[in-house]
């Protein structure tokens, strides 16, 4: 089974959701495979029979930083690596069946991170949203010609934890800038806006 055939069936699985975000870049170091995003952001890691665990340990180290909930979802293959490798808190999701017509059942329902990163999630922004979020706190002064990271800094510093995650996930939510694969700015932190060699677009479904 491979990663078209489980992405497919994902997708559908999460076709309710407004807003999908594929192949999301999570600070400039990994890309997770699906995120869902409304009240909490959610990822999906895409583990098929083609795909070797070598890369998850990381992707768990910052997929954790930043998302809500977090999943696994793999095959039969790699379903005793996979345990071995992710927090309790991440669920796992079993996918079986043809290629045709997978079905995904979840083996463990995924928990509420314990441990979110703010400083991490603030990277998620891009430059104009962490300077309009500055203007909007009156946090600007001496700010606006800074680069991305002391805007960052603080916003990190200035702002409570619960509210920096609003105003994190109402920036990604309202974003009008996403544009497709052959040219899209992934969400990452990055001065210029544009994405690295490492993180190509990504493509984005609203509902």
């Amino acid at each position: 089974m491979l990663d078209t055939d489980i992405r497919r069936a994902l997708l559908q699985h999460l076709a309710a959701h407004p807003l999908i975000i594929e192949e999301m870049g999570v600070c400039g170091q990994v890309r997770c495979d699906v995120v869902a995003l409304s009240e909490e952001m959610v990822g999906y890691e895409i583990k098929s029979d083609a795909d070797t665990l070598r890369r998850l340990p990381r992707q768990v180290e910052w997929y954790s930083r930043v998302l809500d909930r977090a999943h696994v979802v793999t095959t039969e293959r790699h379903l005793e690596g996979v345990r071995s490798v992710v927090p309790e808190w991440w669920g796992v999701i079993v996918a079986s069946g043809p290629a045709s017509d997978v079905r995904l059942q979840p083996l463990r329902e995924a928990g509420a991170n314990p441990s979110l990163d703010t400083r991490s999630l603030v990277d998620l922004l891009w430059r104009p949203e962490a300077l309009a979020a500055l203007e909007a706190r009156g946090l600007a002064r001496g700010y606006r010609s800074k680069t991305f990271s002391a805007m960052a800094d603080q916003l990190t510093e200035c702002v409570p934890p619960a509210e920096l995650r609003s105003l994190v996930h109402e920036a990604l939510v309202s974003r009008q800038g996403w544009r497709q694969p052959s040219s899209a700015p992934c969400v990452c932190a990055s001065e210029s806006q544009r994405p690295s060699p490492a993180a190509p677009g990504c493509t984005v479904v609203r509902h």
